[in-house]
């Protein structure tokens, strides 16, 4: 029994480490993570300063490179090349590898703000800089605050959230009116329909409607984003290196 009794204690699982969101710390745990926080911010920061101007694809891990989706997120990578612009995702395999390979290989700039996940996100090889993130929050706000136009393709829980929260920063006025490509009309019928539903009871604007491009055409995308960029903006790569950042 003694024996029979060792050999469960070894397998009994390791105690897991506290997460941020579990309530109340002691003040010396919750001042180590704010400073941890700030370190993941500055070393943001620094590594993205001179990637030049971006547009963001987000989309679901899970797609295989002979999905129609994965397809497309190449094409529109390819795209975003063509502008001139870089390719941000984040860095992950699926629709995310798709984007940064399309870039890749029609030699545009691909740029992968990557998480650190128990299972699905590993770093996709066609990436030619990257970061990795402890935390969702600061991943977010990396690949929005570099990017001029945003793509949203098929994808789960995640994609989700970061195309609400980047439609609520534009219609709180937070970030400026950048195009959101909402990507896959069959795939998000119903998501649109909702939005549709929540103009109706007026829980957002009719005018806020259009801040969204529903579309299955990528030239139409690229020709959305790429409207609004020309028209807006005369884009220059920042090219002083004050505080000495890594400049691709």
């Amino acid at each position: 029994m003694e024996l029979e009794k060792k050999e469960q204690d070894k397998v009994v699982p390791a105690k897991p480490k506290p997460r941020y969101l579990e309530g109340p710390k002691s003040r010396w745990y919750e001042f180590k993570f704010a400073l941890k926080v700030f370190s993941q911010f500055i070393k943001g920061f620094r590594t993205l300063h001179f990637i030049g101007p971006c547009v963001t694809v987000f989309g679901s891990a899970r797609f295989k490179e002979d999905h129609e989706y994965y397809k497309a997120a190449q094409a529109i990578g390819k795209g975003i090349a063509e502008m001139g612009m870089t390719t941000m995702t984040g860095g992950g395999p699926g629709i995310m590898e798709a984007a940064n390979r399309g870039a890749f290989e029609a030699g545009g700039y691909s740029v992968g703000c990557n998480i650190i996940l128990p299972f699905e996100q590993h770093l996709n090889p066609y990436v030619h800089k990257s970061i990795t993130f402890d935390h969702f929050f600061v991943r977010k706000v990396l690949l929005v605050k570099y990017s001029y136009a945003f793509v949203i393709m098929p994808g789960g829980f995640g994609t989700l959230d970061e195309f609400f929260e980047t439609i609520t920063l534009i219609q709180t006025k937070s970030i400026t009116q950048f195009p959101i490509v909402l990507f896959g009309k069959e795939y998000h019928k119903h998501l649109m329909d909702h939005i549709v539903a929540m103009a109706k009871n007026g829980t957002i604007s009719e005018e806020d409607l259009s801040l969204v491009l529903l579309t299955d055409d990528i030239d139409e995308a690229m020709n959305h984003i790429n409207t609004y960029i020309t028209k807006n903006y005369t884009v220059k790569p920042k090219r002083r290196r004050l505080f000495f950042e890594m400049r691709s």
